[in-house]
């Protein structure tokens, strides 16, 4: 299939906007996904003149939300909206959740709070056109080029698999797509049809997202029933600039490093991490399944977030039981 039988194209071009098409490596790229992919070339030379150059997606990669201190990050997204949305999102989709944890060993108050965090259940999955923000990070983003280069053809491939308009759908900054967020290189490799209706659509079927969350955090290692992390505190002023690697339960006692509460001592090794709070400092053991999380989105602070809206998820929903 050809693609002119998915992309609906425009004749005309809106002057008033930057173009991407005389970025340079493009013409190539083209050229590579016509030898690769048996794409049409001509179909993607009108596409290309199409596609908007935009220097804020630069500047929006640049200055990540990360860099805000963590209590500020944090108050992003514990509060109300993410919480009672949350909540109802859960209700609506308990059934699904409960199969998706039984099939992939993913707790269900993970994967909600992972939708929540990423788009809030699925009412802010992006604002910029995909075609556009992918291209621009491609070919005017150095840094990480490859990387976009890679995600554009993943891209243009799973178009034409899906059989939607390049031009019509979109992404956060960074090209991420649906319900969960998924780079375009995730949604071929990850997305499943968790409703059972013959198609992958995690832009639009909550049942998809949710089966493709838990199969994405699985894929990359997630252990069930494993801690993900464990609030610790320092029975001494011990120096732990230099604990970068995990070290068993019993290794950390010995410094001075005590989780909070209990803990087995077959707990699984951990990493200890620290995060800045108004108080001074607060001290966490994490775990394998913290990692998997935070390879989502390759942040502690995403994790983290991640994993405290879902305790409040989790208290929540079943303190209010079938009233809920």
């Amino acid at each position: 299939m050809i693609l002119r039988l998915f992309v609906s194209l425009s004749l005309s071009v809106l002057w008033s906007t930057v173009q991407a098409a005389d970025l340079p490596g493009i013409p190539k790229f083209i050229d590579e996904m016509v030898e690769k992919h048996q794409f049409n070339k001509e179909d993607l030379v009108q596409v290309f003149k199409q596609v908007e150059h935009r220097p804020d997606i630069i500047t929006a990669i640049t200055t990540p939300a990360t860099v805000k201190p963590w209590v500020e990050y944090r108050a992003s997204f514990l509060n109300p909206p993410r919480i009672d949305g949350g909540l109802a999102f859960w209700k609506q989709y308990a059934s699904t959740l409960q199969r998706a944890e039984q099939q992939f060993g993913v707790p269900q108050e993970i994967i909600v709070a992972v939708i929540g965090v990423e788009t809030l259940y699925g009412r802010r999955a992006g604002r910029y056109r995909t075609l556009d923000a992918l291209t621009t990070l491609a070919f005017d983003y150095p840094r990480r080029g490859d990387f976009f280069r890679n995600e554009l053809a993943e891209y243009l491939m799973l178009a034409r698999e899906q059989n939607f308009s390049l031009l019509d759908i979109k992404s956060s900054y960074a090209g991420a797509i649906g319900i969960p967020q998924f780079m375009p290189s995730s949604y071929r490799k990850y997305a499943v049809d968790f409703n059972g209706n013959g198609k992958i659509d995690i832009l639009n079927e909550p049942e998809d997202a949710i089966g493709s969350i838990a199969n994405y955090l699985k894929q990359y290692g997630w252990k069930k029933g494993e801690p993900i992390t464990q609030l610790a505190k320092l029975k001494d002023k011990y120096s732990i600039s230099h604990f970068s690697d995990p070290h068993s339960l019993a290794a950390w006692l010995e410094v001075g490093i005590e989780p909070v509460n209990k803990l087995p001592v077959d707990t699984p090794p951990a990493w200890l991490i620290d995060f800045s709070v108004e108080t001074g400092k607060e001290y966490w053991l994490t775990y394998n399944n913290f990692r998997v999380i935070a390879l989502y989105n390759n942040s502690n602070f995403y994790a983290m977030t991640v994993f405290q809206l879902s305790e409040v998820l989790r208290t929540a929903f079943y303190a209010a039981g079938p009233a809920l």
